[in-house]
């Protein structure tokens, strides 16, 4: 009798762990720069929040009950997931009904299009982040000053809001100020790093996201390669572009610490679906990820890249996986 062994779509677990301890395990690493959001935001985090995961889970459940009339998987907490790192890449004084249309594109063409966990090619939160970005501009740019637990939810964008850093250096460098001009008007590297700055909701916690990647480190839910590769390469790229021309380019730390490059290189470009398989993938991934969002942010329109990156990057991945992948066993390799 001929027996054949099943291979199921990825994620690919070795450890023992199923898929649904690994999504609670990324949420749980996600609270302490949620709770970081809500003293800096206040009710704004938490409705912006609660509307993308809530949303998330219900399209999922009603698209894969309804439409595609598939087993409902809302339970592993991938939906969650997706809510919560696309809550993550919003202002927090999003409109609900924007943050509708973003889930409903995270869920509906971003995953379920390709038939759910495990087949979409680009990470969801993602596709529903950059949609939002090209169709609603003003909204997605346009962010709230922190001003703590006090600060109420409101839709209106002229109220309490201001630029990002990475916004004011763009911005400053086309009218020909100098990096060490700018810089006095921005925020200090503490509190860059822990999060008094405007921003998206994932932009302003750096120390709390590095809280949340050290947890997944040591639950194995993730391994250091992609961070590491993404940061390390941004880090250098940028630190010969200032050593090249101080006046004209910021430091590394400030490239590190702004933006969304901690919340990509940690919670984005780490999905287990949409990365590499194997390390040596990984670490490619990563430095394109950190070629390419540095590419946008000093030569490009945007002032930040990180998303553009990763979801360039998870293109590239079954190619990457194609000819990075490990040599099977028993294989004649031929000398000569």
């Amino acid at each position: 009798m001929n027996q054949y062994i099943k291979v199921a779509h990825s994620p690919h677990i070795h450890s023992g762990q199923s898929v649904e301890k690994l999504m609670y395990g990324v949420i749980i690493a996600l609270i302490p720069a949620l709770v970081v959001s809500v003293m800096l935001y206040g009710i704004g985090a938490v409705t912006v929040t609660f509307i993308s995961v809530t949303s998330c889970v219900l399209f999922e459940f009603l698209i894969q009950k309804f439409l595609l009339k598939t087993r409902v998987s809302i339970s592993d907490g991938s939906a969650i997931v997706t809510g919560m790192l696309l809550a993550f890449n919003l202002p927090s004084n999003l409109p609900w009904w924007i943050i509708l249309i973003g889930a409903l594109v995270s869920i509906g063409i971003g995953k379920m299009t390709f038939g759910g966990l495990g087949n979409n090619p680009f990470n969801p939160a993602l596709v529903g982040r950059v949609f939002l970005l090209l169709s609603f501009p003003v909204q997605m740019t346009t962010y709230p000053v922190p001003k703590g637990l006090s600060t109420p939810y409101t839709s209106n964008i002229e109220g309490f809001t201001g630029p990002t850093p990475l916004g004011i250096l763009k911005e400053g460098l086309k009218q020909g100020d100098s990096v060490s001009d700018l810089m006095k008007e921005l925020p200090s590297y503490l509190d860059l790093f822990i999060g008094k700055l405007g921003g998206s909701m994932g932009e302003i916690a750096g120390a709390a996201l590095i809280l949340g990647g050290i947890y997944m480190l040591i639950r194995k839910i993730i391994t250091w390669h992609i961070p590491v590769s993404i940061i390390l390469t941004v880090f250098i790229f940028t630190g010969l572009l200032h050593l090249f021309n101080p006046s004209g380019y910021a430091d590394p730390l400030f490239h590190i610490l702004t933006g969304g490059l901690l919340l990509g290189a940690i919670f984005m470009a780490t999905d287990y679906v949409t990365s590499p398989m194997i390390p040596s993938g990984m670490i490619i991934y990563g430095i394109g990820i950190g070629i390419i969002t540095v590419l946008i942010r000093v030569f490009g329109a945007y002032p930040e890249g990180v998303s553009f990156a990763i979801l360039i990057m998870n293109g590239f991945v079954p190619l990457i996986n194609r000819y990075m992948k490990p040599r099977r066993f028993g294989e004649e390799v031929k000398n000569g």
